[in-house]
């Protein structure tokens, strides 16, 4: 690979963690790893062709443009949550991803029982995911920054919010909210 296809590469991947959290291929890999799967089963369950998944994966392509493989992206990263911590089967699972690969997206924010704890609410990491989906499906980070900078002096609580949610890491808005609700 040379410099320029590098460059290329890392701003991707950049891009990526601005609207993911972290570079799709280290997403897709702990999906891979959690649920038991190989890459072209991802593919299929995400609604992708297998040649997308890998561009995705190695930052030759950095934006996933489906609204609805966003979705299923975010319901198997829940899905791998529960695998993980044994409150979901590996057969539950595999039943689930079935469904989920016959989604069709649908409300951001929806709250079915893929998006909900053992409580039956949406769990934090889940409800901020869904808002960094929906503000990035409409801006990118940078711009997302830009206008909360605009918004500083006239609005300063959704300044906060667009910066945290809206273009920072899904810990450090899980954090965030975490500390407002004491």
């Amino acid at each position: 690979m040379d410099a320029a296809q590098q460059e290329a590469t890392a701003r991707a991947r950049e891009l990526q963690r601005n609207w993911y959290g972290e570079p799709l291929g280290a997403l897709f890999r702990k999906l891979i790893d959690d649920l038991g799967l190989n890459q072209a089963r991802l593919a299929a369950v995400l609604g992708l062709s297998a040649p997308m998944l890998s561009q995705l994966m190695s930052g030759q392509r950095a934006k996933i443009g489906n609204p609805a493989v966003v979705q299923r992206v975010q319901l198997l990263q829940e899905l791998a949550a529960q695998a993980s911590d044994g409150s979901v089967s590996a057969a539950e699972a595999t039943e689930r991803m079935e469904e989920i690969k016959k989604s069709q997206g649908g409300s951001v924010l929806s709250n079915t029982t893929q998006t909900t704890s053992g409580s039956g609410a949406p769990t934090v990491k889940r409800v901020v995911r869904e808002i960094q989906s929906l503000l990035r499906s409409v801006a990118a980070a940078g711009d997302i920054i830009d206008a909360a900078d605009a918004l500083t002096t006239t609005h300063p609580e959704l300044a906060e919010f667009l910066r945290v949610y809206g273009a920072g890491r899904t810990s450090d808005a899980v954090a965030h909210y975490q500390s407002h609700q004491n």
